[in-house]
């Protein structure tokens, strides 16, 4: 038997059907899963096979989980790594590929929904809107994690687009600083979505720069929560939208002559 594969996949926000087809289909045929379940909703194992070794990293070590991937690679063609969201954001990926290639270890990714996005449909909110912003960043601020010169959130915030800001639920009071830094007013709309699409746990808080720290104290919420700050929030409230370009009857494209 040669060296199974290791896959990393997205396992989506919490909704366990918020797992792409892709990765479900691997799970099903998956000899060894390995999934953070500090993060990822167990049901997302559901579909795996009998005898399966279903294993939770919540305790592990990136050497320990490196170890376990490669010695169930050897005796498996398939072996799965559920990641909370998309393994591209705020994930172990290269991290754990490193010692893979460094073993030999085929590898592979499968991507998954991000909170960011679970949180905006929650919500039902638009990132970007015609003449509003046009532009998404995705973040966090610096906490045991240093940023890099010149992501502090005041310089990206200064840019007046969408911020998702990620792993900051706790540390509101800078994400606050941040933001006034940068001009934001304090009624600045505010999101906070805690567990977006897992049954039964999902929370939604409204509020404003000046607000949203005592709200989400109120609410007990401090942790797995995405903050979401943009122009676009409440927009579905707002009396007039400017209308986009491609469904405007006066356009024509290779689709559609316009009529008017």
């Amino acid at each position: 038997m040669g060296v199974g594969t290791v896959w990393f996949v997205g396992a989506g926000p919490g909704d366990p059907e918020l797992i792409t087809v892709k990765g479900r289909d691997l799970i099903v045929r998956a000899g060894a899963i390995l999934f953070a379940g500090s993060l990822v909703n167990e049901a997302a194992t559901r579909w795996a096979p009998p005898g399966c070794v279903i294993a939770d990293s919540k305790d592990m070590t990136l050497e320990q989980m490196s170890a376990w991937l490669i010695a169930n690679a050897a005796r498996c063609d398939t072996v799965v790594r559920l990641q909370t969201g998309d393994p591209a954001l705020y994930g172990a990926l290269i991290e754990l590929v490193q010692p893979l290639d460094a073993a030999g270890v085929p590898v592979a990714v499968v991507p998954g929904v991000s909170s960011a996005m679970a949180s905006a449909a929650a919500a039902v909110e638009s990132f970007t809107l015609p003449e509003v912003t046009q532009t998404t960043i995705f973040t966090r601020v610096e906490g045991r994690t240093p940023m890099p010169d010149g992501e502090d959130l005041a310089a990206l915030a200064a840019h007046r687009c969408t911020l998702c800001i990620f792993l900051s639920i706790t540390l509101l009071h800078k994400v606050e600083a941040g933001l006034r830094e940068a001009g934001w007013p304090e009624d600045a709309p505010v999101l906070v979505v805690h567990k977006a699409s897992w049954p039964g746990e999902e929370r939604i808080v409204r509020g404003t720069l000046a607000t949203i720290k005592q709200q989400c104290r109120e609410a007990g919420i401090v942790s797995q929560a995405m903050v979401i700050a943009s122009p676009t929030l409440g927009a579905r409230q707002w009396p007039e939208l400017i209308r986009s370009r491609l469904y405007d009857p006066s356009f024509t494209h290779r689709f559609r002559k316009a009529t008017t």
